[in-house]
C-alpha cells in the first residue's frame, strides 16, 4: 500500500454510467475503508476538524473506522452531523477536511468525504435504530423549508423537545437535496431515509404549502401558536442573462430542467412531465449545478452536450470531480466563450446561440481576472436547447408578506451569526440567508439557528 496515495474508489465506466442515472461512485468496501482509514496521522491538532462546517471529530470517526468499528465512528459523526449520507457525496471535501488535512502536504489527503459515506451507508444498511426517550416541552417552533438547513434545524429543535413543523412548498420533502441535485451523485432513496428519520424523531412534514402564499409568516406566529419560526427557504429564484432570445422554447433555466428531470424523473418512459428531448445542449455557467444539468442532458439522449463558460478552466467554480466526471462522460467544454443572443426559427424554438469569444483582463473586485470581450469574434453554436445556470436568488415571495423582514438588495434575508432576523422571534440560515452555497454550511446555519431559537425560547418562558 502506497500511504502517500488514496485508496482508489470504484466507479461507473464512463460510457456506460451517461447513458443511465445510476450513482456513479460506487463507493469503499469494509476493508478498502479500513485501509483508507490506516493512511490518517490521528492528528492532536487534527486542522481537518477546523475545515468542517459542523466541526465533526474526524480523527475519532477515521479511528474507529480502521479498527473496524463501523457504528461507533457512526454515533460519532452523528453528535456533529444530521445527513451524513448526504455529505459524504456532495460536500466539497477538497476545499474542507480534506482541504486542511496534514496527510495532504506531501500526498494525497485522506479520503474523509468516502470515509463519511461508507460509514453512513453501513448503518443505514446494519444498524439498529436507536431508542428515542425525548421528553416534550410543549413549545412549537416552525420551519419553512425542508433542504438541508430546515431538516437540520427541525431534528436539531425536536431532539431538544420541541414540536416541530416543517413547511415544504413542494410534493416532496428535501429540498434542494431532491430537485436539484442528480440521482446519479446523490439517491433519492437516502434523502428519503433521512426525512424519515426527521419523522421519527416526531417531526412533522406538510407539503405543497407555499409560505407567503398558503400561509404567511406572520399567521404562522400570530394565528397557529408557532413561538419561533426558521426559514430555511433557500434559493430557489433563478437568473437569466437578460440576452435576446431567453424566451424561446428550448431555453430553460437550470432550476427547472433540474427538477423537471430529478423531482419529476422525466428520464423515465412513463413520466408525466414534459422536457425537450434535444440533440445538442449548451449549457451556460461553471458552477456544480452547470456540471448537473449538462451531465442530465447528456444522460437524456443529447448527443452533443457543450459547456459555455466565459472564463478558463482554473476559474471554473465546479468541484474538480464534478468537472473531471463530465468531461470523462464526454462534455465539451467551451471555455473563455460567452453567449450574446439565442437564435430561433419563425416557430419560436431554438436553433442556435450565437456567442463571442473571451480573454482574461485585470482581476475584478472579487479577485478574479475580468473576462473581455474580443471584437469581432462571434459565431453560432450550433444546438437546439439552452440551461441558463449562471446563479440563483431567494424567492422575494416570503420577504413581501412579512412584517419587519430586512433583506440584502440581492434578495437574501439578513440575520445576525445566530440566524436571527430583523423580525423578534424569526430566524433564518442556509441559502435563504448567504445565496447558493454548500450542503454543509447550510446545515451548519441550521444547527446554529436551533441552539438560538432553543434559547430564546427558553428566556422567553422564564
Amino acid at each position: 500500500m502506497d500511504v502517500m496515495k488514496k485508496v482508489p474508489v470504484r466507479e461507473q465506466a464512463p460510457d456506460v454510467r451517461n447513458k443511465n442515472f445510476d450513482e456513479v461512485c460506487l463507493g469503499y468496501n469494509a476493508e478498502e475503508a479500513q485501509e483508507e482509514a490506516t493512511r490518517c496521522l490521528n492528528c492532536k491538532n487534527a486542522k481537518c476538524v477546523q475545515g468542517c462546517p459542523v466541526s465533526i471529530n474526524i480523527p475519532e470517526f477515521i479511528h474507529n473506522v480502521k479498527e473496524g468499528n463501523f457504528e461507533e465512528a457512526y454515533k460519532v459523526i452523528g453528535k456533529s452531523s444530521a445527513l451524513p449520507a448526504v455529505c459524504g457525496r456532495v460536500c466539497p471535501q477538497e476545499t474542507q477536511c480534506e482541504g486542511k488535512c496534514i496527510r495532504g502536504i506531501k500526498g494525497e489527503s485522506v479520503s474523509i468525504g468516502r470515509l463519511e459515506r461508507f460509514v453512513a451507508d453501513y448503518h443505514m444498511a446494519h444498524g439498529e435504530k436507536a431508542e428515542l426517550n425525548i421528553e416534550k416541552n410543549g413549545k412549537r417552533v416552525a420551519v419553512v423549508g425542508s433542504g438541508p438547513a430546515g431538516i437540520t434545524c427541525a431534528g436539531e429543535l425536536a431532539k431538544k423537545g420541541y414540536d416541530v413543523t416543517v413547511f415544504e412548498a413542494l410534493h416532496l420533502a428535501g429540498g434542494v437535496l431532491v430537485y436539484g441535485i442528480p440521482e446519479f451523485r446523490l439517491p433519492k432513496s437516502i434523502v428519503q431515509k433521512e426525512v424519515d428519520t426527521l419523522k421519527e424523531l416526531g417531526v412533522k412534514v406538510e407539503t405543497n404549502m407555499v409560505i407567503g402564499r398558503v400561509l404567511s409568516i406572520d399567521e404562522l406566529m400570530d394565528d397557529y401558536g408557532f413561538e419561533s419560526v426558521f426559514i430555511g427557504s433557500g434559493a430557489g429564484l433563478p437568473r437569466f442573462m437578460n440576452i435576446p432570445g431567453e424566451n424561446l422554447c428550448g431555453v430553460y433555466s437550470a432550476n427547472e430542467f433540474l427538477t423537471r428531470t430529478n423531482l419529476m424523473k422525466a428520464y423515465k418512459d412513463d413520466s408525466t412531465t414534459p422536457i425537450m428531448h434535444a440533440k445538442k445542449v449548451a449549457v451556460v455557467g461553471g458552477g456544480n449545478v452547470a456540471m448537473d444539468a449538462a451531465r442530465c442532458a447528456k444522460r437524456l439522449g443529447a448527443e452533443e452536450v457543450y459547456i459555455v463558460y466565459r472564463r478558463s478552466e482554473e476559474e471554473l467554480p465546479a468541484r474538480k470531480e464534478e468537472v473531471e466526471h463530465a468531461k470523462e462522460e464526454g462534455i465539451i467544454f467551451k471555455l473563455l466563450n460567452n453567449p450574446v443572443e439565442i437564435l430561433g426559427n419563425e416557430d419560436e424554438f431554438v436553433t442556435g446561440m450565437k456567442c463571442i469569444k473571451m480573454e482574461l483582463g485585470e482581476p475584478d473586485a472579487s479577485g478574479r481576472r475580468r473576462p473581455v470581450e474580443i471584437p469581432g469574434s462571434e459565431f453560432v453554436l450550433d444546438v437546439d436547447a439552452v440551461v441558463i445556470s449562471i446563479g440563483t436568488s431567494p424567492n422575494p415571495l416570503i420577504k413581501a408578506t412579512t412584517k419587519g423582514l430586512d433583506t440584502q438588495k440581492w434578495g437574501g434575508i439578513i440575520a445576525d451569526e445566530n440566524g436571527l432576523t430583523s423580525r423578534e422571534g424569526v430566524y433564518a440560515g442556509g441559502d435563504a440567508v448567504t445565496g447558493a452555497a454548500t450542503v454543509i454550511l447550510a446545515m451548519g446555519a441550521g444547527k446554529t439557528a436551533a441552539a438560538a431559537i432553543d434559547e430564546y425560547i427558553q428566556n422567553k418562558n422564564k
